[in-house]
């Protein structure tokens, strides 16, 4: 097969589009063709070293969590799945090295749900990662129908679906983004507001009698405005800041998750749920997107199409 590989930890320009052996599948996985594999900072952050202390790491390395496909061989227990499913999911193995930037990767059936029939396979690579960051921190505050909601960085990757999800909850969404955004974060359904300093008392304006939850998608003074307008600090997460659990509320790091992975295709398939992809670009061309996420501009998703749209 074909794949994006790296020899050792470095940028986008330590990329390589190499030929290695298909993957072998381990009882309870699946062989997944790939048409469309999700571009997430944690990709090229990785590459650069960033989670060595963290994860176990062996090189040739591919990269990649985020993956939408369909199945081509299954582990001989394998119940979930047959041959010719379309599916989705975050396959982030114990081990870093056989990741989503391939033709094919193997992945356990925890990892994966069936791919939602209203979203392209590019829009289904763009969900898992971030889908399940934002599912998963809803899920921590406990966010019910009715509840104010704050959502820092509103018009990217993790936020845009945060967004999305808070409003099919029912709750009102107050989300932060830069101007030029902020039309793109009323169509999610949320009331945009300009992140940076004075950002509490411009939420504080719109919500006068305060928020019940926060979620911090980007870091910066997020966490602290938030919980200057939170009552209580057990209804802020943050994916991005570690401080905010040494605060009372929340640090949330996303796990793989097949029960929220359906759930997150439900809403897709309700027309609750969709992903704006920003750009998609070959799979040869992944130096190109690591440079384009690395630039924090991004507007949703950036997609690699391997063998689809």
């Amino acid at each position: 097969m074909k794949a994006i590989t790296l020899a050792e930890y470095g940028g986008p320009e330590t990329l390589r589009l190499t030929d290695l052996p298909d993957p072998k599948v381990a009882p309870g996985e699946v062989l997944v063709r790939v048409r469309a594999a999700g571009v997430n900072p944690v990709d090229w952050k990785l590459a650069q070293g960033g989670l060595d202390a963290l994860m176990e790491t062996r090189f040739p390395l591919i990269p990649g969590w985020d993956v939408a496909g369909v199945v081509e061989r299954v582990g001989f227990d394998v119940e979930e799945f047959a041959p010719g499913d379309e599916v989705f999911g975050y396959v982030r193995k114990d081990t870093v090295q056989l990741g989503a930037y391939a033709e094919l990767v193997s992945a356990h059936v925890r990892m994966l749900a069936r791919k939602p029939a209203a979203l392209s396979w590019a829009q289904a690579a763009g969900v898992p990662l971030a889908g399940l960051t934002a599912y998963q921190a809803i899920k921590r505050v406990g966010l019910r129908p009715g509840e104010t909601v704050l959502v820092n960085a509103a018009a990217g990757g993790v936020g845009s679906l945060g967004v999305q999800i808070a409003v099919a909850l029912g709750a009102r969404v107050i989300g932060t983004a830069s101007v030029h955004n902020h039309d793109f974060v009323r169509q999610l359904g949320a009331e945009p507001v300009v992140y940076g300093p004075g950002l509490a008392d411009r939420v504080a304006e719109l919500a006068p009698d305060g928020i019940d939850a926060a979620l911090d998608f980007a870091g910066g003074d997020g966490v602290d405005a938030a919980l200057r307008l939170l009552g209580r600090p057990d209804r802020l997460a943050s994916v991005v800041e570690s401080e905010a659990a040494e605060k009372g509320g929340h640090y949330v790091w996303v796990r793989p998750d097949a029960a929220d992975l359906k759930a997150l295709a439900d809403l897709a398939d309700e027309r609750k749920l969709t992903v704006h992809v920003e750009r998609v670009l070959p799979l040869a061309e992944a130096a190109e997107a690591w440079r384009l996420n690395a630039g924090g501009h991004t507007r949703g998703k950036l997609v690699l199409s391997v063998a689809g749209d």
